[in-house]
């Protein structure tokens, strides 16, 4: 047993409303959920502070980004992953689906795709149950249908894995997030310092990779995850016989459609959307897409993920919350809706019996600051 947290006189951010009150936070859990301003004796006085639930990160590319933070660079894994781990936790994020890429291109090293997936989920397993990282921390293969290895990396992993979300990835230029080419070189030749004397053979070799490998990869990918037993996503959907495809394979959770015919065909089918909090604190997708907010405008937007900025998520969940004019609709995106898709039952929403994963924060003008952030009744940030 340990002693009860008491958080007081903030503004409680409910399913449906948002309350001025506090709350018990005992053993891991919300214990007790109260009305009114007063401050007990021994309570955290939150001053008129927001408090949601803690957020829920479905989709990031960050702990990429502390391993490779140069290219050519591979930086220690572990310490990588605890740097990450505490990064989240500061901008409020208390469950996260690392994204780790499945798949590798191996027949040339120019390439840049090696093989990494099981080393790293492994190491991130280890540092989970050695109870090194702050947060929840669940893992999400993303499957990369052009490349040559996929089928076989799928097959290192298991039940016992607990994989929570498999994504299907197809990056193979001319569709889906790429359709323009030169959007595409500049990316690939900017992330990876590709040559770009190179880009044109290096794009006949994607060409032939989808044309020999792609059917049966997608394939495979599907039905892995369904050994798994996980969460099957989309990626990248950009027309409505995309979706259509998305939905034979059991998907439940688009990432990025590029398109407004996607996100409509996607609502029309029970499939959620996420779009990246980037695009929509930014105004824009940085690859020509459509716009977050776009779709946000016209209730076709579920989710939203950090992507490639941990603290976007939060800014971006109250832009929407000032957008619609409702802060438990705008924050249920990076909490109750990412939890149910992922089925936690257990959490994205302050109620009796939920695990105590919390975030306080005020909002200085449009941005919100964090304060404090508790997970499983523990502060963590």
């Amino acid at each position: 047993m340990t002693q009860d947290i008491i958080i007081a006189n903030a503004q409680i951010i409910l399913p449906d409303e948002v309350v001025q009150g506090g709350l018990v936070l005992r053993d891991g859990q919300i214990a007790e959920i109260f009305q009114g301003t007063s401050v007990p004796k021994t309570a955290m006085d939150c001053k008129g502070d927001y408090v949601c639930p803690g957020l829920i990160e479905l989709h990031t590319d960050n702990l990429e980004r502390h391993i490779t933070p140069r290219p050519k660079v591979d930086w220690p894994h572990r310490a990588a992953i605890m740097a990450h781990d505490r990064e989240l936790a500061a901008t409020g994020i208390t469950t996260v689906f690392d994204a780790i890429r499945v798949g590798s291109i191996i027949s040339d090293g120019n390439k840049r795709y090696g093989k990494y997936a099981r080393q790293m989920a492994d190491e991130i397993l280890q540092m989970r149950d050695a109870g090194a990282l702050k947060i929840s921390h669940h893992i999400h293969l993303r499957a990369e249908i052009c490349s040559e290895t996929l089928l076989d990396e799928m097959g290192e992993f298991g039940d016992k894995d607990r994989v929570g979300i498999v994504s299907l990835m197809d990056h193979t230029p001319g569709q889906r997030q790429f359709r323009d080419i030169q959007k595409f070189e500049d990316y690939v030749c900017g992330k990876h310092n590709l040559d770009r004397a190179g880009f044109a053979e290096y794009i006949a070799f994607l060409y032939g990779l989808q044309e020999r490998l792609g059917a049966a990869h997608e394939a495979g990918a599907v039905a892995a995850a369904k050994r798994y037993g996980a969460t099957l996503a989309s990626h990248d959907d950009t027309t409505a016989e995309h979706v259509a495809t998305s939905a034979a394979h059991g998907v439940t959770i688009a990432e990025f459609p590029t398109t407004v015919e996607a996100a409509e065909a996607c609502h029309a089918a029970g499939i959620a959307t996420i779009m990246g909090a980037p695009n929509l604190v930014r105004g824009g997708s940085h690859s020509g897409n459509v716009a977050a907010k776009d779709l946000a405008q016209i209730d076709r937007l579920d989710i939203l993920s950090s992507d490639y900025v941990p603290a976007a998520l939060l800014m971006g969940a109250a832009h929407l919350a000032q957008l619609w004019g409702n802060w438990p609709k705008g924050m249920a995106t990076v909490t109750a809706n990412a939890a149910r898709y992922v089925h936690l039952e257990d959490r994205g929403v302050i109620a009796l019996g939920k695990r105590a994963d919390l975030l306080r924060f005020s909002m200085l003008h449009d941005v919100p600051a964090v304060r404090q952030v508790w997970a499983a009744g523990r502060q963590v940030a």
